[in-house]
């Protein structure tokens, strides 16, 4: 007769005691990541940066842009006069004048949209008066009973220009105010009964 052996049960195998690398891997990468959260936390906003650097551009254009204008003026009102008189025209030296003022609003650098439109009305407004000048030039080659509708046109030309310019100078007067610049005034005002804005009765260089 078999004889029943009694089995004592079997315990099951200790866990493998936790690898020490382990450990300091898994410290590592936490800390890697708590250090990666709070520098974008942390960090200034990159589209407040460019913000803050284009308006930073865009102050510098405007004072630019206004220095450019009033060194237009400055020359423009000097032939405007002459230019609304019945008398004969000094065409040559109107178109040397306008010549330079078209040169000096002829660069186009990237700003923001409003400065760009100031800008562009400038432009506009002296190659208008370019083409004013071109047409009294044309008249002049003409026999004298020939030359009315020329200078008709070259009249609504001029009176364009100027209407054109007022409409930039009140722009740019506006881009300096919100610049911190204050009240800039940069019209023509040597055109007599020609249509357009006035500048504002306040002061220059208050906001």
């Amino acid at each position: 007769m078999a004889v029943k052996v009694s089995r004592r049960p079997v315990p099951p195998p200790a866990p493998a005691p936790r690898k020490p690398y382990l450990i300091v891997v898994l410290l590592v990468v936490v800390l890697a990541a708590g250090v990666g959260i709070g520098y974008l936390v942390g960090r200034p906003d990159s589209v407040e940066k460019m913000q803050i650097s284009d308006l930073k551009r865009d102050a510098e254009q405007i004072k630019t842009l206004t220095d450019q204008a009033r060194l237009t003026v400055e020359e423009l009102d000097k032939i405007l006069p002459a230019m609304a008189e019945a008398g004969p025209p000094d065409v040559p030296a109107w178109q040397e004048a306008i010549r330079k003022a078209v040169e000096r609003h002829s660069e186009t650098p990237s700003g923001m949209t409003e400065t760009n439109v100031a800008r562009g009305g400038f432009r506009s407004a002296v190659n208008a008066l370019s083409i004013s000048v071109d047409l009294l030039a044309a008249a002049q080659n003409l026999p004298e009973a020939d030359r009315a509708p020329y200078i008709e046109l070259a009249t609504r030309q001029r009176t364009l220009a100027v209407t054109t310019w007022s409409v930039a100078a009140t722009q740019l007067d506006q881009l300096n105010v919100e610049a911190g610049y204050g009240h800039q005034h940069a019209y023509l005002s040597g055109a007599p009964g020609e249509g357009g804005m006035h500048a504002d009765e306040i002061p220059e260089g208050t906001e």
